[in-house]
């Protein structure tokens, strides 16, 4: 049994190696975590006394393969308790991260495979990001974003990259959701922005927004 401290910056060691594959420093796990340096070095330390993860001086840390699995089943927790929240409470997709970060630290194992049973089994939690299985293992999806589109081309959206309530409120305000075409009507060379078209109605985006939103060629 791990705290919640404890499987927090496991969660978040698990994302940033994918940014950092050499190791996490301890800069960027505390800018991750909101915290001192200081107090993540004495996380590091106590997280590498149980074997969670393995640190070297200069290169940063890694989760060690128990505290990959541990990480990944804080990750499955979280995302299909979203799931469950939206498909099942109705709740929109910018309201659940919270309450699932308080969800994903319960134990029970079987309460874990009764939902995902109860769900039926769901690949991608409301943002699009995949749903690790009872075994760890992730289902793979080829996405681009939609900047990297030209004009006339088009996809579907399948995800998105920044997961704020902020942005995904902007995307309810103008009616972008997963499952929705999008076509480029225009891109400017000069600072990226798209007019796109979605069910028939246009829209001119920037390019942060085009840069946060999957996308799936047809």
């Amino acid at each position: 049994m791990f705290s919640f401290s404890e499987e927090n910056y496991l969660k978040a060691i698990f994302h940033l190696e994918k940014k950092y594959q050499a190791g996490v420093s301890t800069n960027a796990l505390a800018e991750e975590m909101e915290t001192k340096a200081s107090s993540v070095t004495d996380m590091i330390k106590k997280l590498s006394e149980k074997e969670l993860v393995v640190y070297k001086k200069y290169q940063g840390v890694k989760l060690s393969e128990l505290g990959k699995k541990t990480a990944i089943q804080v990750v499955r927790k979280h995302r299909l308790w979203e799931y469950f929240l939206v498909e099942k409470l109705d709740f929109n997709w910018d309201e659940v991260h919270d309450i699932a970060e308080q969800l994903e630290h319960i134990k029970s194992e079987k309460l874990t495979r009764e939902l995902d049973k109860f769900l039926g089994f769901p690949k991608r939690d409301p943002h699009g990001d995949p749903i690790p299985d009872a075994e760890g293992n992730f289902s793979v999806a080829n996405k681009m974003l939609l900047a990297e589109l030209d004009k006339e081309e088009k996809g579907i959206c399948v995800g998105v990259k920044d997961s704020s309530s902020e942005f995904l409120r902007f995307l309810d305000k103008n009616n972008i959701s997963l499952g929705k075409e999008i076509k480029v009507l225009e891109k400017e060379a000069f600072d990226g922005s798209m007019l796109i078209v979605i069910e028939e109605r246009e829209l001119r985006i920037s390019q942060l927004i085009s840069n946060n939103l999957y996308i799936k060629t047809q």
